[in-house]
């Protein structure tokens, strides 16, 4: 990201880690999430106006408690503590950190007792979100409180001559309302950050990494139609031109009109060289007979990349492939590996491609959040329904039909999923549910049409809300609603007499039926 004004969050392993990354961008600066122990060496090559220690599940007094470098201190950065991370900063700093009395967990009331830079424009009472069994009991001269709990005397903390700031609870979550503030504060006031980091600005830096990196190579870019995919080949066709090739796979389980849809908008409006590759008799051939999710989405993947070989063996100068990895996914990844840097997990379209095809890879969504990469979208003038469409499986309708697929299943869970679809835009609800679709079921209902008895297919429906897609809640539909999507269905669908609606979380349940 060349010289970016960098906030570095060294994540000691907490679930809002990804958190508090987006929450500094939202104030339009940018960060990165690194390890824990990431080296002073390695912070030092960054253009770094400050750090945030994120909080963890260990304790610090545990034998294997994640530290970080302790130079940090040295860096002439001011550092932001948060739970577990102000409790390691404070230990370092001479602070001595035991077992709560009495653990704090859930909304819980703050006093604030001095204003100072961190707490500038807070005072008083405040609601706080809390989530520890640790704190910091002992605070040496060289700190001074500026605020406490019931239970916990030094909820916010500042070291004297040090720039460290420590806060027991969590700014970046939304149960936090004063959250936003002391973000505000910490990046403007304490590490005078200018705010430059925008969409508009990340456009013309990745063109011109696009454009260093590729040089005059052709790049393929494996095209699903869905947000990432879409956004990276837009972002490139502005970077290079021609010297991109798409490649659309259709594999005959694509929702009604996506293919059409596809190639009006990247070949008529943004005039892309784009293949199509119609695939879709042999998908189907492989799948038939096929019941077990995981075996579905093998024989859909091995194919997909015979179907992308056989494209791309055509084009005969390419070098390089290109991903819509995004930053969730590099941190994830390297979750797994133990180095948040290491190792991307490959996207789902296309995974696997890179090293059976020799290319190499060019990720430019590689920095960016899920909601970061829409905005993107917005910037590069695709059309709005693009931009913001649900999340739609690699396998595509194979994991929304449960039991065997055949041309009759799938024409009847299309004309359901577009009727539901319709109407939930209808209703203003598409942008508010994170994710909405039907699903065809192994099962047949008893019915009644007219005067005749039938023996039909039956349709579930699903919408939940979400902004990680690692929880869920379903979506409280209105009941008219509900009522116009059972009705149209059930009339315009042949082949189906019951509708009914998934009223489960995740967890237990997953947001997908397979």
């Amino acid at each position: 990201m060349g010289q970016e004004e960098t906030i570095a969050i060294l994540d000691f392993g907490s679930q809002y880690g990804q958190l508090i990354a987006r929450r500094v961008r939202e104030h339009q600066v940018y960060s990165e999430l690194l390890r824990y122990d990431t080296p002073c060496a390695e912070l030092k090559k960054k253009n770094l106006k400050g750090i945030i220690l994120s909080g963890g599940p260990a304790s610090v007094y545990g034998a294997q408690a994640p530290r970080c470098d302790p130079d940090i201190f040295e860096l002439g950065v001011p550092v932001l503590g948060i739970c577990y991370g102000m409790q390691i900063g404070c230990e370092l700093l001479g602070a001595q950190v035991t077992t709560a009395q009495a653990r704090e967990y859930g909304s819980t009331k703050l006093q604030l007792t001095t204003s100072d830079s961190l707490t500038a424009q807070l005072s008083g009472e405040k609601v706080v979100w809390m989530s520890h069994g640790d704190q910091v009991n002992e605070l040496p001269n060289q700190f001074k409180s500026l605020g406490s709990t019931a239970t916990c005397p030094f909820a916010v903390v500042q070291h004297k001559t040090r720039p460290f700031f420590g806060v027991q609870f969590h700014p970046e979550v939304t149960h936090t309302p004063c959250g936003s503030q002391i973000f505000r504060n910490f990046l403007y006031d304490i590490c005078s950050c200018s705010g430059t980091w925008q969409m508009g600005n990340f456009i013309e830096q990745s063109c011109s990494t696009i454009r260093t990196q590729v040089d005059s190579a052709t790049v393929i870019c494996g095209l699903s139609g869905g947000v990432d995919s879409s956004v990276v080949a837009a972002l490139l066709h502005k970077a290079i031109g021609d010297q991109l090739v798409c490649i659309f796979v259709d594999n005959g389980l694509l929702r009604k009109g996506e293919r059409e849809n596809v190639e009006s908008t990247f070949r008529d409006h943004f005039h892309l060289n784009l293949r199509v590759v119609d695939w879709s008799e042999r998908f189907l051939e492989r799948l038939a007979g096929v019941t077990d999710p995981q075996q579905k989405r093998k024989i859909i993947g091995h194919e997909f990349i015979e179907a992308f070989r056989d494209e791309s063996n055509r084009i005969s100068d390419a070098k390089f492939l290109a991903q819509g990895t995004l930053y969730p996914d590099v941190i994830e990844s390297g979750k797994k590996d133990g180095n948040p840097a290491a190792n991307i997990k490959l996207h789902h379209n296309v995974g696997g491609l890179p090293e059976k095809l020799g290319f190499e890879l060019v990720e430019p969504l590689r920095d960016l959040f899920k909601d970061e990469v829409r905005v993107l979208g917005e910037h590069l003038g695709l059309p709005e329904a693009m931009v913001w469409r649900h999340p739609f499986p690699g396998p595509g309708l194979a994991v929304r039909i449960v039991g065997e697929i055949t041309k009759e299943r799938l024409g009847v869970l299309r004309d359901a999923d577009e009727i539901f679809l319709e109407e939930i835009t209808a209703a203003g609800l598409y942008r508010t549910i994170g994710q909405g679709f039907a699903v065809l079921l192994p099962v047949r209902a008893v019915g009644v049409m007219g005067d005749d008895r039938s023996y039909e297919n039956v349709i579930a429906i699903r919408a939940v809300e979400t902004t990680d897609f690692m929880t869920a809640d379903w979506v409280h539909i209105p009941y008219e609603v509900l009522g116009r999507i059972s009705n149209r269905i059930i009339n315009e669908v042949r082949g189906v007499n019951r509708v009914v609606y998934d009223i489960s979380s995740k967890p237990p349940a997953t947001i997908e039926w397979e």
